[in-house]
């Protein structure tokens, strides 16, 4: 199954895989990622006993687009594991991702067993205007920056090497080294067909989250790079202070490759609240 239907008619597109039947992991994307980050996770939850659910969010993929929200985002996920018969998941957030985990976490405890948050910005609140202000203000310099990397291009080779040379080099050789050069390409083709899933995204991020991370009351633990340029451990320590009782470990990675590097101990970590 790659799309569902959603409660108003809009399509969720999403992936699933590891383990065929067993207890279930969401995995909520980066900015801009799609659900093929979860395929490298693939073998480890296979090996962990944890099946992958990840959901493109709105504008990425085929998942419509809409005026969308961090709540109304973590509804659309209810909504796709009630239609997969899913009660109780563990949810892992991968950078943009986790504001939308932790949001998933606060506006339905009842769904999440765990949290994972991982290489995730904290909450700045820096959008000068209106959302759809913002968004249309950052559209040209990411129009301009997606024209570059040429997500049309049907020569799988050349795309995969321009996205793969977007990443911090260790980032880019542990994801060219578990994702095949043509599924490298396909998720940059998904992430980039067009550009309302990254300015919403964007533009969500940088305003008011409009959640309390005092509202994260599950298990919570939290992954960070000592090498991320970008979210930092400083970051993580920012998380640590807001969400009760939540645990930071440190690993020497960089962005990705702190998702990458440590797939089955994440995933062992929120399968052992799932039994």
């Amino acid at each position: 199954m790659e799309e569902i239907a959603l409660p108003d008619g809009r399509r969720a597109q999403l992936w699933t895989g590891g383990a065929a039947s067993a207890p279930t992991v969401l995995v909520c994307h980066g900015t801009p990622d799609t659900r093929w980050i979860a395929r490298t996770g693939a073998s480890a939850a296979a090996s962990t006993g944890v099946r992958l659910v990840c959901v493109n969010r709105p504008g990425y993929g085929t998942s419509t687009p809409t005026d969308s929200t961090m709540s109304s985002v973590a509804d659309d996920a209810v909504a796709v594991l009630d239609q997969l018969d899913v009660d109780r998941v563990g949810v892992l957030g991968m950078s943009g991702g986790g504001a939308y985990a932790a949001a998933l976490s606060a506006v339905h405890p009842d769904r999440v067993a765990a949290l994972a948050v991982v290489a995730a910005p904290r909450e700045t609140g820096t959008a000068m205007g209106p959302l759809d202000a913002e968004v249309e203000r950052a559209r040209p310099e990411f129009v301009e920056w997606a024209a570059g990397v040429n997500a049309a291009d049907p020569d799988d080779a050349a795309l995969a090497a321009r996205w793969l040379g977007s990443q911090p080099p260790d980032d880019a050789a542990l994801l060219g080294a578990t994702l095949s050069t043509a599924a490298v390409a396909a998720s940059a083709r998904e992430a980039l067909a067009r550009p309302d899933g990254y300015l919403r995204d964007a533009a969500l991020l940088f305003s008011d989250w409009c959640f309390a991370l005092s509202d994260v009351r599950c298990p919570t633990q939290l992954w960070f790079g000592a090498l991320d340029d970008r979210n930092p451990p400083a970051t993580g320590r920012w998380w640590a202070d807001r969400v009760t009782g939540a645990e930071l470990t440190v690993t020497p990675t960089t962005h990705l490759a702190t998702l990458l590097a440590n797939w089955q101990t994440i995933l062992a970590a929120l399968r052992s609240y799932l039994d």
